[in-house]
């Protein structure tokens, strides 16, 4: 079983950068998985931000976070990042990541990101 492990988040200040990181407790990144990360906002879908593959590298899915947001991985660390700047009014939400594995999807606790203008 595989248990992403988060960490980062908060409040923070419109304009700001917050990094969020994520990784497998008790384990470590193998070289074929997916790394996927999400958000959702109260009363909103959850949306997801990109994925990032050893293989393929990193995508990002959504239009208001591109070149905004990054995702980067190191799997001799067993970490993999997500790098958030310049944080707006419309970016609160619940930020998780998730490791798809075997055909199961294992999703990490998330952690509440608030902007303050």
């Amino acid at each position: 079983q595989v248990q992403p492990a988060e960490s980062g988040g908060g409040v923070v200040q419109a304009g700001d950068s917050l990094t969020r990181s994520c990784s497998v407790a008790g384990g470590t990144f193998v070289g074929d998985d997916m790394v996927a990360w999400y958000r959702q906002a109260p009363g909103k879908e959850r949306e997801v931000i990109g994925t990032m593959t050893c293989d393929a590298g990193s995508s990002h899915d959504a239009d208001s976070m591109r070149c905004r947001f990054t995702i980067a991985r190191n799997d001799p660390e067993n970490s993999a990042w997500l790098h958030m700047h310049g944080l707006t009014p419309e970016d609160p939400a619940i930020y998780y990541c998730d490791i798809p594995r075997d055909s199961v999807v294992y999703w990490g606790q998330g952690t509440q990101v608030t902007v303050s203008s």
